[in-house]
């Protein structure tokens, strides 16, 4: 298991500045960047140890990320 984090910019290099003009531009954009940084901070100090959970609220965390990560592609891949 990797023990760095996902971040938005190495996902989506091709994007980088399409997202940071919706950010700027789509409130529900902004939120879903939030959220998604939010929770990849909390799955990232779960993995280090920084803060331990258990297996349940391990893979809640993960697929929160993954549902926010998709969401955010489907917008990022809109013209």
């Amino acid at each position: 298991m990797s023990h760095t984090p996902h971040e938005l910019a190495e996902d989506f290099p091709q994007s980088a500045e399409k997202i940071h003009a919706l950010k700027a531009t789509d409130s529900h954009f902004a939120r879903l960047i939030e959220a998604y940084h939010d929770v990849n901070r909390a799955v990232h100090r779960a993995e280090t140890g920084v803060e331990p959970v258990d297996d349940f609220t391990d893979q809640k965390l993960r697929k929160e990320r993954m549902s926010l990560k998709d969401q955010i592609a489907t917008i990022l891949a809109k013209d």
